[in-house]
């Protein structure tokens, strides 16, 4: 098989391993939200960890602790990770899975306005164009929920902002999700000690399945961020591009389909609004690339893919072979 045929496996699968998660959110019921979130917290650690160890990569511990700047981006983008991760728990569990496919619907514009605001980037106008379209779905769909789409905002937000910090500080995907998950790993241990103390915890009174399940969490969460590592390695970041848009489609096929929630015209409408943003936004990113060299060609992709937040170079490092 070739390493492009490969890529696209590798890229495909995460993005559907992605796109098919709210079906394993709601199998871990009836935990809350918040235990789900612990649990997925530890048990990340304690995967990646054996990820690493057979990797034989601890070294970069080390070179980390003697960087007190990457440690406390770092914190920053544990706190960003957390919020996304709670927001996304809460959102599937509450029967709103087609508000938390549009947050990653909106997502890649969400990086360009941080783009402009934070780094002081300037925007091509099919870009403000794009953008523009896609704050006219913001009011739409704020008309037809009777309240603006909170839980997309918040989660293309922090999952931007992760992005952005992910980016700056350039770790490879299993490191960084290491560290952002031990620095959670303390407070989650401390809070599911609590909630086994009181009799509220789920984790081995349900059912051995269920306790399968929410041990599974660390696996479920690491296993698609180390594929489409696996796809950058080996893609042109065009096509990875495009691949991104499988995850929310599928999001937003198990909230109409599987979960039946309501998609009347109006919410149609706004969607119809974001994609029509996201394909003024896409077809000018990959015009603007095809005119650049490669690697400068990369960066300007970059900003339709959000990924794990670091460029094509760093994650072409992740995982070798």
């Amino acid at each position: 098989m070739t390493p492009r045929k490969l890529g696209y496996l590798y890229g495909i699968g995460a993005y559907v391993l992605w796109g098919f998660f709210p079906l394993y959110m709601r199998l871990l019921r009836p935990a809350s939200p918040l235990e789900i979130l612990a649990h997925r917290i530890v048990w990340s650690v304690v995967f990646v960890a054996l990820v690493l160890a057979a990797m034989r990569n601890r070294s970069f511990l080390r070179a980390l602790l003697r960087r007190p700047r990457a440690l406390a981006a770092l914190g920053i983008a544990a706190a960003l990770v957390a919020l996304n991760w709670g927001t996304y728990i809460y959102g599937v569990n509450s029967e709103r899975v087609v508000e938390t496919s549009l947050g990653y619907f909106v997502n890649p514009l969400v990086v360009v306005l941080l783009g402009v605001f934070v780094l002081r980037e300037r925007l091509r106008p099919a870009q403000w164009a794009a953008i523009g379209v896609g704050g006219a779905a913001v009011v739409v769909l704020t008309v037809d929920y009777g309240r603006p789409p909170y839980l997309a905002l918040v989660l293309s937000f922090t999952f931007a902002g992760y992005g952005l910090v992910k980016k700056r500080l350039g770790l490879p995907a299993a490191q960084g999700l290491f560290v952002e998950s031990a620095v959670l790993a303390l407070p989650a241990l401390a809070y599911l000690a609590w909630l086994g103390g009181t009799g509220g915890a789920t984790f081995g009174a349900v059912s051995a399945g269920h306790t399968a399940l929410l041990i599974s969490a660390g696996a479920a969460t690491a296993i698609p961020l180390l594929m489409f590592a696996g796809a950058a390695n080996r893609l042109p970041f065009t096509s990875l591009g495009m691949l991104q848009y499988l995850a929310p489609i599928l999001q937003l096929g198990c909230g109409v389909i599987i979960f039946r929630e309501p998609m009347p015209p109006a919410r149609l409408a706004g969607f119809a609004l974001v994609w029509l943003a996201l394909a003024v936004f896409t077809v000018d990113a990959v015009r603007a690339a095809r005119r650049l060299p490669p690697p400068l060609a990369d960066e300007v992709l970059a900003a339709v893919q959000p990924g794990s937040g670091t460029s094509p170079q760093q994650e072409r490092k992740i995982v070798s072979g």
